[in-house]
């Protein structure tokens, strides 16, 4: 009766609120619809931050977006012609408010560089980066974890300071560098590899884009020459981008190993005569499943960052070299395009994360 009693005492102070007031439990069907309110507005802030990121660094930034268009050459009367079109006459606030209209409804501008609008440009160009993100991604996955985690088991060995001498190269390295000199030794010395572009030149155009990744479309289509050339160009970029996720990734999957090596089930499971292999794989692996997809996420959106010099280097024809050339010649739109789909593209990569931690790990429900 005691122990009755205490339980009903228990359920009801759950029932109360912070002011001591009876309240009704929710139903689970109101919390699902909470916790998706509650997701729902913290994706429109961020949009919006990310919007007034944007647009700021398009008014603040000392290029002059009516000479972008007009050129320097200029009468008087055209400038300010051209100055009232594009809304600059406005208060800010209004300015602000088209944007975001504007941006809701696909519409990104023009640019001044190719002269077509800016959707357009990034629906042709950012397959090609995702694409080259992708292996780099699948490159530093497959290395960096088997890596990290064997440096971890062999604490203090030749394998641990390999890892670790890897990490920090890695970190240290200019990856332009790197790109130069891989090009020199399996480009120009070796020729193993393709040169710039993603495809050699006579066979440009001969691929019907469908996802706008080319090794897909070519597949698709059966182009089985196209598809070894796209491969030929895309292995080496896509290795040095790789290599700096495998120096990041490697390293942090060796501190989390670590950590779980040192608890007390793992010893507990050694105890009862368990193989290490299982140990490691079976028990302490699936604890460090979430801080490893958290660390992927974040590396996916750096390679993006990262494919700027990259693509540079090797003239690939993605995102980066898009904003680079934008830069160059003081086009605000591209700038503000593709800063805005970088930051889309981290807000994707959070959301997905952030589901992919549900399924992982359900106690973060």
């Amino acid at each position: 009766m005691a122990s009755a009693d205490l339980t009903s005492k228990r359920d009801a102070d759950s029932n109360l609120d912070e002011d001591g007031l009876a309240h009704a439990p929710s139903h689970p069907l109101v919390m699902i619809l909470r916790r998706l309110a509650g997701r729902v507005v913290a994706v429109v802030t961020t949009l919006l931050g990310l919007l007034f990121l944007t647009f700021s660094m398009g008014r603040l930034l000392p290029a002059d977006p009516v000479l972008a268009i007009t050129g320097a050459e200029v009468s008087k009367e055209v400038y300010d012609r051209v100055y009232n079109e594009l809304g600059l006459g406005r208060p800010i606030w209004v300015q602000f408010l088209n944007y975001v209209q504007k941006v809701a409804t696909g519409d990104l501008g023009t640019s001044a560089t190719t002269g077509q609008p800016i959707l357009t440009d990034l629906l042709t160009i950012f397959p090609a980066t995702i694409e080259l993100a992708v292996i780099a991604m699948i490159v530093g996955a497959l290395v960096g974890v088997p890596l990290g985690i064997t440096a971890a088991v062999r604490r203090g060995t030749i394998i641990d300071h390999i890892a670790r001498i890897i990490a920090l190269a890695g970190h240290s390295i200019p990856i332009f560098w790197t790109g130069l000199m891989a090009l020199f030794i399996f480009y120009a010395k070796l020729k193993l590899v393709g040169a710039s572009g993603r495809v050699d030149v006579f066979y440009e155009g001969l691929v019907t884009p469908v996802t706008g990744f080319l090794l897909i479309d070519s597949a698709i289509e059966r182009q089985w020459d196209v598809f070894r050339s796209a491969l030929g160009h895309i292995i080496l970029p896509g290795t040095i981008l790789g290599y700096y996720s495998v120096a990041y990734i490697s390293r942090m999957s060796r501190s989390f190993m670590l950590e779980q090596l040192g608890q007390e089930y793992i010893t507990t499971a050694r105890a009862k005569g368990l193989g290490l292999r299982k140990v490691v794989w079976r028990h302490a692996f699936r604890n460090i499943r979430v801080q490893l997809l958290t660390i992927m996420a974040l590396t996916f959106g750096g390679l993006l960052e990262g494919a700027v010099l990259i693509e540079t280097v090797f003239g690939w024809p993605g995102l980066g070299q898009y904003l680079t050339r934008g830069l160059q010649m003081n086009d605000m739109n591209v700038v503000m395009g593709a800063v805005l789909t970088i930051g889309a593209v981290f807000l994707t990569i959070n959301i997905l994360s952030d589901g992919l931690y549900r399924i992982l790990d359900p106690r973060t429900q």
